[in-house]
């Protein structure tokens, strides 16, 4: 399985490239999974709903399965956060796993960079696995490649070929 990381600070444009790789790559005909990494409290689930009264009764895990999807949520309790190749161990097989954030995880990534975000602080210079960076301006004294944010096309080429995808 390969994996590439979209990283970067709070509202740089992370989800929206990610969800774009996604598109773009299965267009290519790839298989592609992701992982996100939420730094707050987050719940997927809905206050009444029959799987919501579960994990809320004490449910370890709680698997929702249908004709069209299925989805498993685990509770930690008191677990310590898995680390990302734990998570990567319980996926599907597939062609490439997009993992958004996951900052200080050792896979290659690119650094995404926006006017707007949070916070400017190049990371490239602290981080040896960002192997390129898409940012919405103009970027330089870099060493790595600079896509402009847009460029989804180009930066699916770039991931491909930087993980052996590409044939």
């Amino acid at each position: 399985m390969k994996v590439f990381g979209v990283t970067g600070w709070k509202n740089c444009g992370k989800t929206t490239l990610t969800e774009r790789l996604v598109s773009e790559l299965t267009k290519r005909g790839r298989r592609v999974s992701t992982v996100k990494h939420a730094h707050h409290d987050f719940d997927i689930d809905k206050e009444g709903t029959d799987s919501f009264r579960h994990r809320v009764a004490g449910a370890a895990e709680v698997a929702i399965v249908s004709d069209r999807r299925w989805a498993l949520m685990h509770e930690l309790r008191g677990e310590a956060e898995p680390k990302l190749d734990e998570v990567l161990a319980r996926l599907s097989s597939c062609d490439l796993v997009l993992v958004e954030g996951y900052k200080r995880e050792a896979h290659l990534k690119i650094e995404c960079r926006r006017l707007g975000a949070k916070d400017a602080t190049p990371l490239t210079s602290k981080d040896p696995t960002i192997v390129a960076i898409a940012a919405d301006h103009q970027v330089s004294g870099e060493t790595v490649p600079v896509f402009n944010l847009d460029d989804v096309a180009a930066i699916a080429t770039f991931i491909e070929d930087r993980t052996g995808l590409k044939s």
